[in-house]
């Protein structure tokens, strides 16, 4: 029996130590994925962008009009959040964001995530 109890103790320390850690709830360490955004829509519409390891609105922020390496662009305020999961995220078009078509970007905590192209309609 004490045979038995060992072998399971070092199997759960085993599965313990494969687990990622965690060193704060607002720390990312997952690349954002974006998946899928909606068909593009004008100034004062919705749109909606699906992916995975999306974080939140207090870690995270939508850039769009970026190149394709994420970088310039506009960022949209956080007034624009209608709502932020960690899948979905659907923001209002203000009306300064940049008309046309460019590149849509998430970044969380630090990290940019893949990218999908976007555009606003006039």
């Amino acid at each position: 029996m004490r045979h038995l109890f060992v072998a399971s103790l070092l199997c759960l320390g085993v599965l313990a130590s494969c687990t990622p850690s965690t060193q704060g709830a607002s720390q990312v360490t997952v690349t954002p994925m974006l998946i899928k955004v909606s068909e593009p829509a004008a100034r004062g519409s919705t749109v909606t962008i699906q992916g995975r390891y999306l974080g939140g609105p207090a870690t995270g922020r939508v850039r769009l009009g970026a190149d394709e390496r994420g970088e310039g662009g506009y960022v949209f305020p956080a007034t624009a959040v209608r709502s932020w999961t960690d899948t979905e995220i659907v923001l209002t078009i203000p009306a300064d964001a940049p008309v046309g078509g460019s590149w849509l970007f998430v970044e969380v905590g630090g990290l940019r995530s893949t990218g999908l192209p976007y555009s606003v309609r006039q």
